[in-house]
């Protein structure tokens, strides 16, 4: 399907319209195949502003829900898009696809293990198509970089990082004033509490769940300082909230082995002050190629001083311009939208495409269990004293053998 042409009527629901829900609702709401049937949030308030918008964006008008159930249960709606609170995301895609609904979950980790496996059965039991919304397989870089990896510019591959670093202290310092349920998260668990932006194309690259999967992992954080110095000098107003402990290390690691043998980094590393990075880095027996500096250096191509031991680094716009992927190179020509530099555009319709066509998920059900299941493991290791996990294989020895995978411009996966 062309990028903008309207294919067959997708009939959703809504669940959770908080800061992510409203803005992926109206992003919804402008596909000319989407009917948003009804939405649900507990908090009202959130109902009537999303109900406002969407009458400002559409003719056709969309009813509020009385409980997830009720939504759930309606025989109007083809799929459920679940932008609740982390540990809801699981129940509710199970329920969904239980009642004949497809499921799309917005990204945060696992609250168990069980859930997932039992994520994973509900899809085999029903059929139906459950998604990760994982937004920064789509990005223009790293769709462009995992051309790279495709192409053997890497040679072959060793060793790769990624990390969601990002200073949250007042989203979540705050989450009580704004009701985010990050709040409560950090004050109660204490692991990798949000992998898969980093390890949503980690994956891509490394084909995980295709010809490789991820064995084991260790992880250990560092101690939680900075979110309460953060509430010292800015929740004045809440003393017990000043008081309490939180649990979450200011900075979290986990390391990853594979079952070809290459390792994995995660950083965790909200409650410090730092910019933003997904801290990207992709090493082979050719070249490496790193986020923070933007830069790339390729064995026997870049240039570099003759007698310069240290070598040095080139830009890597070049290799982005030059490895660009088609589906980008189509989406520049119809028009960025959405958030995110438009990603977030992307990821929904590869839901969307992939319900009109009957087609596997591009991040299927057995990708969306491997990824969200790193959270408890990483909670394991670490109150276990940095002792190794094992991470189950969620498909079953299918990564094997050539399991179905999407098809189209959204395919993520060979």
């Amino acid at each position: 399907m062309k990028m903008g042409e309207a294919g067959k009527t997708v009939r959703l629901g809504i669940l959770g319209l908080g800061c992510r829900g409203y803005e992926q609702t109206a992003l919804l709401a402008s596909m000319p195949d989407i009917r948003i049937q009804a939405i649900y949030d507990p908090y009202p308030d959130r109902m009537d502003r999303m109900v406002k918008r969407l009458g400002e964006l559409v003719s056709w008008s969309t009813e509020k829900a009385e409980s997830e159930e009720k939504l759930l249960a309606r025989d109007d709606i083809d799929a459920v898009i679940i932008m609740t609170d982390w540990e809801s995301h699981i129940r509710l895609a199970i329920r969904a696809m239980e009642l004949g609904k497809h499921a799309a979950m917005e990204v945060g980790g696992a609250c168990s293990v069980q859930e997932c496996w039992d994520l994973v059965r509900t899809a085999q039991r029903t059929g139906m198509g459950c998604m990760l919304l994982e937004n920064c397989c789509y990005n223009r870089e790293e769709m462009a970089l995992l051309n790279m990896v495709r192409d053997g510019l890497f040679g072959e591959l060793v060793h790769v990082q990624g990390g969601y670093e990002h200073d949250l202290r007042d989203e979540i310092g705050l989450g009580d004033v704004n009701r985010h349920y990050r709040q409560h998260n950090f004050a109660n668990r204490n692991g990798e509490l949000y992998p898969t932006h980093e390890l949503g194309p980690i994956g891509m690259y490394l084909d995980l769940n295709g010809s490789n999967r991820m064995v084991s992992l260790v992880s250990m954080a560092s101690k939680a300082a900075g979110l309460g110095a953060w509430l010292q000098e800015n929740r004045k107003d809440k003393p017990e909230l000043q008081q309490k402990t939180f649990l979450e290390g200011d900075v979290v690691t986990t390391m990853i082995r594979c079952a070809r043998g290459e390792t994995i980094l995660l950083t965790h590393d909200c409650t410090l002050p730092r910019p933003y990075s997904r801290g990207g880095r992709i090493q082979g027996t050719k070249a490496i190629w790193m986020e923070d500096n933007r830069s790339i250096y390729v064995d026997g191509v870049t240039p570099h001083l003759p007698k310069d031991f240290s070598h040095s680094w080139e830009s890597d716009g070049p290799y982005m311009e030059r490895y660009e992927s088609e589906l980008w190179k189509e989406y520049r020509e119809f028009g960025l939208r959405g958030g995110h530099g438009g990603m977030d555009y992307l990821v929904l319709r590869g839901f969307i495409e992939a319900i009109q066509q009957g087609t596997p998920m591009p991040i299927d059900v057995y990708d969306t269990a491997s990824l969200m299941c790193i959270t408890p493991l990483s909670e394991q290791s670490i109150a276990c004293g940095s002792a190794p996990v094992a991470i189950p294989d969620f498909t079953e020895g299918r990564w094997l053998t050539d399991r179905p995978r999407a098809e189209g411009p959204y395919r993520l996966a060979r």
